[in-house]
């Protein structure tokens, strides 16, 4: 009888001793560095509002004043409307430094990434991006004839995976203000790339405006930014006045322009206003900061669902005129009341 109750006690305080285990684990809290905290009861709906990450490729073809200034403009229209570089959006900028095959390098690397689209910069520069992906939009700013540089079907209707903005500059305003402030002017002297289908388009355009004003036209071609003084330096004495288009290989090279045009005592007329920044005496043209911001706001288009060959090119509707006072100074032409 002794030997029973020994066994139902000895049970009993086992029994005892499981659950008081079982009630210990099912109570306590781990803690430590690794750790999570506890999940609060709304703690899903926070996760749900994780803010995606932008990612965005910039091709640019090379450094200079209106490119830069297209790049900055376009930034700006994103962080004004909550797209901040280092916050929700990442940026991967790359500069080909004018060399055409780094371009195309650039171009097959975007071509390949997860970037949600491209802003490409310069005629050169969406070319290179148009062959490599027909896939990722792109947008495009400071591109003078989308249509002629085969990126598009139509400035309306794009048709591609194109789309953004024109700086076809007003060529016959440029024109009409060299001939005001080089009334005398018969011969006039262009210096540009002529490997640029941007150039060769404006170039044209110059021709037949020349052609109707009475003026001849002296062309003076460049391959590369090195080439730019020389070039310049073989007007002297046919010219009486040089136009510079919005040329990336020139315009990169503006102070070699302004050196060589400054020592023949010629003025410079400029397709934008980095040339005249630099030295040139004016121009009637783009403000490339608005042009890339205006291609921003096309970019957040874009974002937030619209379809690029869907979305017609834009261009600029008002130009700035800019008149460098010191340069015609320097060169002794008196500023039209008009124009001050």
């Amino acid at each position: 009888m002794k030997k029973q109750k020994l066994i139902l006690t000895l049970v009993l305080v086992l029994l005892l001793g499981l659950l008081g285990v079982g009630c210990s684990s099912g109570g306590a809290q781990t803690t430590g560095s690794d750790s999570e905290p506890p999940a609060s009861a709304d703690s899903g709906s926070n996760n749900n509002e994780v803010e995606k990450t932008v990612s965005i490729g910039i091709i640019q073809l090379v450094e200079h004043p209106a490119l830069d200034a297209a790049r900055e403009g376009f930034l700006e229209t994103l962080k004004a409307n909550g797209l901040e570089a280092g916050k929700n959006l990442k940026v991967d900028y790359q500069n080909a430094q004018n060399d055409q095959s780094i371009l195309n390098n650039i171009a097959q690397k975007f071509a390949s990434s997860k970037h949600d689209l491209v802003l490409a910069i310069a005629t050169p520069s969406a070319q290179a991006m148009a062959a490599a992906t027909s896939d990722i939009p792109i947008l495009i700013t400071a591109v003078t004839d989308p249509v002629t540089a085969k990126l598009v079907n139509s400035l309306e209707k794009p048709g591609t995976n194109i789309t953004g903005t024109t700086d076809m500059n007003p060529i016959d305003q440029q024109i009409d203000l060299l001939l005001k402030l080089v009334p005398a002017a018969k011969t006039v002297g262009i210096v540009y790339n002529a490997g640029e289908i941007n150039s060769q388009v404006q170039v044209e355009i110059a021709k037949e405006i020349a052609a109707e004003r009475g003026l001849k036209i002296i062309e003076a071609t460049v391959a590369t930014s090195a080439d730019v003084l020389q070039a310049t330096q073989s007007l002297d004495g046919k010219v009486e006045a040089i136009y510079v288009p919005t040329d990336n290989t020139v315009v990169s090279a503006a102070d070699s322009v302004v050196q060589a045009a400054n020592k023949m005592n010629i003025p410079i007329i400029s397709g934008e206003s980095s040339v005249v920044e630099a030295g040139g005496l004016g121009t009637v043209g783009i403000n490339y900061r608005n042009l890339g911001a205006q291609t921003g706001e096309m970019a957040l288009r874009v974002l937030a669902g619209e379809k690029p060959q869907d979305m017609p090119i834009e261009s600029q509707k008002q130009f700035d005129i800019v008149i460098n006072k010191e340069a015609a100074a320097t060169l002794g032409i008196e500023i039209p009341a008009d124009l001050q």
